[in-house]
């Protein structure tokens, strides 16, 4: 190695110097703030963005500026969340197949096992979103079949209805009220339907 060293004309001090401290400070110090970063990011439940933890960087004495937290995250991957709201693109047309509303806002059901509605909501977890699709029987208000998946697909709202239909096992003919999303409205959906003894039914 010494002779390496004259070669390069590098002191050896200098070589085991850096293999002690193979960091620059400022490499050592994004780690560190790369700690706090990723602390606040976790705490907003994986929301904010780099003008956010900024702030809360600053709130609790860091004096680092934006530029560098925003480069911080995008070199980790941390991105904000854009919320619950729809994301920007062309909805709406006629969908596959569509049942006829035979529910029609008759929410008072008189026994069980006679109307069950359904749907599909999205829950924000540290690991990125979950999908969620439930079965409530109208009757009792309970929820009787549900699933979860990191993918909304029409298998999710399948397994919920399977699973109300396992657990009930009903033994007339059930209305099963939905909206007109996809998953709702694709011929594997209607399949299972006829095949289950169910009668579909959609609203908007």
């Amino acid at each position: 190695m010494r002779r390496l060293c004259r070669i390069m004309a590098v002191h050896p001090s200098g070589y085991y110097a850096w293999r002690r401290n193979a960091l620059s400070e400022r490499a050592r110090d994004d780690q560190r703030l790369l700690g706090l970063i990723k602390h606040a990011w976790l705490e907003s439940g994986g929301v904010y963005g780099y003008r956010k933890i900024h702030q809360d960087l600053r709130e609790a004495g860091e004096t680092c500026g934006k530029h560098r937290v925003a480069r911080l995250m995008r070199r980790e991957g941390l991105r904000s969340q854009t919320g619950y709201r729809r994301r920007p693109g062309a909805y709406g047309g006629k969908p596959a197949v569509v049942s006829p509303n035979r529910l029609d806002r008759q929410f008072d059901v008189m026994a069980p096992n006679v109307a069950w509605v359904t749907d599909i909501t999205y829950i924000r977890t540290h690991e990125g979103w979950l999908y969620l699709s439930v079965v409530i029987d109208l009757f009792s208000r309970q929820v009787v079949g549900w699933s979860m998946k990191s993918r909304m697909t029409t298998d999710l709202a399948l397994d919920a209805l399977l699973s109300a239909d396992w657990r009930r096992k009903p033994q007339g003919l059930v209305m099963v009220h939905s909206d007109q999303v996809s998953q709702f409205s694709s011929a594997d959906w209607q399949s299972f339907l006829k095949a289950n003894h169910l009668e579909g039914s959609m609203s908007r």
